[in-house]
């Protein structure tokens, strides 16, 4: 006589891949070297942008 085994373990939760902390706003900047400068303001520019997802942001110098 063999019994069915049930498996009662829970199920990990969904998520995004690597995205648990840039969904909160803790993003791993690194340094885009593609455009230093920024034709309309007429200024160098550091472009940052993060390695885990596609967020950028722009700082003047």
């Amino acid at each position: 006589m063999t019994a069915e085994l049930i498996s009662f373990k829970m199920e990990k939760k969904k998520r995004a891949k690597n995205l648990g902390l840039c969904q909160h706003g803790f993003h791993k900047w690194e340094v885009d070297q593609k455009k230093q400068f920024d034709p309309k303001e007429g200024k160098l520019v550091t472009v940052y942008k993060c390695s885990k997802c596609p967020a950028k942001k722009v700082k003047a110098i």
